[in-house]
């Protein structure tokens, strides 16, 4: 797998303080300042590489999740759907409630999810697992399947403790950690 370029955008990102929580800013998790084709290339490549799941099709979360699931839709002919940040108010939408180490309660919204659906979901960082839960829990109460997570940023502390928690395969690109303001690679 080859992550040069991930690692070297993550380690060129700006830090800001989120209450306690240490964001970081780059192409992978904001879109700025720039996301550039070889990025998207790398990610893809690494996605295809570590899925080794049958699936319908891939989940991307809004925002960023949308040009690298794009990328990999290019690269695999696999489409994807888009977990929205908007309510469309159709038949049957999923509302997800979700809490990450910065937000608390952020809707999402799912549409046209089917009842043995299997799908994977693409995106770009993990921090405490909360917004997987949240969206394998609505995807398992409609029948559908999580089958497994592809992350680009790994920040937890166990992402195996994590994976079990859940019952999903999840398999990250890169491992990473932001405390008080440093960022490193963690191998």
């Amino acid at each position: 797998m080859r992550t040069e370029r991930i690692k070297k955008d993550f380690l060129n990102s700006i830090v800001i303080k989120k209450g306690d929580y240490d964001y970081f800013i780059n192409p992978i998790s904001d879109g700025f300042p720039l996301v550039t084709k070889e990025l998207l290339d790398e990610i893809a490549q690494n996605a295809e590489e570590l899925i080794d799941v049958d699936f319908d099709y891939i989940l991307a979360p809004e925002a960023l999740g949308i040009p690298m699931a794009t990328a990999f839709t290019m690269r695999t002919g696999k489409p994807f759907m888009i977990l929205r940040k908007r309510r469309y108010d159709l038949p049957d939408e999923i509302c997800i409630e979700k809490d990450t180490g910065y937000e608390k309660s952020v809707g999402m919204y799912i549409n046209f999810i089917k009842k043995g659906d299997r799908v994977v979901l693409l995106d770009d960082v993990i921090s405490t697992g909360g917004t997987l839960r949240s969206i394998a829990q609505a995807l398992k109460d409609r029948g559908a399947e999580l089958v497994m997570a592809i992350i680009v940023l790994d920040k937890t502390d166990d992402i195996e403790k994590v994976s079990k928690e859940l019952g999903i395969k999840i398999k990250a690109m890169v491992r990473v950690s932001a405390k008080n303001g440093k960022l490193s690679i963690v191998d």
